[in-house]
């Protein structure tokens, strides 16, 4: 799709802080052959966008992807569990046809993967034990702590970008992690100082765990669903059920319920 296109998404996203654009383009034909089903990856361990509970896979991600696909003729055929790093491999390799996980659209991923609209904005959280002793207000105030994050993500870009390069800290004092919640375990247990993840996730954490938000660092990032590149026909009809699910209500509805926001 045209990279104007998403700059423009974007930019209304930032201003109204996630809300899903009116753009419509219509599509009918699978990446795979003449096949109208998709399988979609995911990475659980991303609560709210994708967790699992009791067994079953659930989250905003989850549920939007499905209401999108729903109002396309696709049909969703199941999903995929895998580790955030796996997912674009696996896209590419044709082992999944769309990903649903929280994936920021960025220059690196677009050179690999192409995405649909944005659908949601967020920014970086700062998270420190609840009843620590280190309260950092900026990323320099970060200098020799030891800093965790999950593998692929954009608090791993901004740990690696903004304070390794940058000299603040060692990469030997970066702990990569499969996962948030191994992460946040290890947080716990003093292994690491601090971790850097998306500010709705670190809200989930934070409403269940003994940890806090020390600051936001702000990115701007915007989350969009992850499909092959020159797939122009599947990118089309996810832009088309997106705003669908926006026009409907729908989207409403589950930000609603994943994130509290009306």
């Amino acid at each position: 799709m045209p990279r104007e296109a998403r700059v423009d998404r974007r930019r209304y996203l930032q201003a109204i802080g996630g809300t899903v654009a009116t753009l419509s383009v219509a599509g009918c034909q699978s990446g795979s052959g003449d096949s109208q089903t998709l399988t979609a990856g995911t990475a659980p361990g991303f609560p709210p966008f994708e967790m699992k509970q009791d067994g079953e896979l659930v989250g905003f991600d989850v549920e939007l992807l499905e209401a999108v696909i729903a109002a396309t003729e696709y049909e969703l055929s199941g999903w995929e569990e895998l580790e955030f790093k796996s997912l674009i491999p696996a896209l590419n390799n044709g082992n999944v046809d769309v990903v649903a996980a929280g994936m920021t659209i960025n220059d690196d991923r677009d050179e690999a993967i192409d995405f649909s609209d944005p659908y949601y904005s967020s920014n970086q959280a700062i998270i420190v034990r609840e009843n620590g002793s280190f309260s950092p207000s900026s990323l320099a105030d970060l200098s020799g702590a030891t800093v965790g994050a999950q593998k692929g993500t954009t608090g791993e870009s901004v740990i690696k970008d903004q304070l390794i390069e940058a000299g603040t800290i060692q990469a030997s004092q970066y702990n990569a992690y499969g996962n948030y919640v191994l992460a946040v375990e290890d947080l716990l247990n003093e292994n690491v100082d601090v971790i850097i993840i998306d500010v709705p996730v670190a809200n989930s954490f934070v409403a269940n765990r003994p940890i806090k938000s020390a600051f936001v660092h702000e990115t701007g990032e915007q989350f969009g669903f992850g499909i092959q590149s020159g797939n122009d026909e599947l990118a089309g009809a996810l832009n088309s059920g997106l705003t669908t699910v926006e026009d409907d209500g729908t989207y409403r509805d589950l930000t609603e319920k994943w994130f509290g926001q009306k």
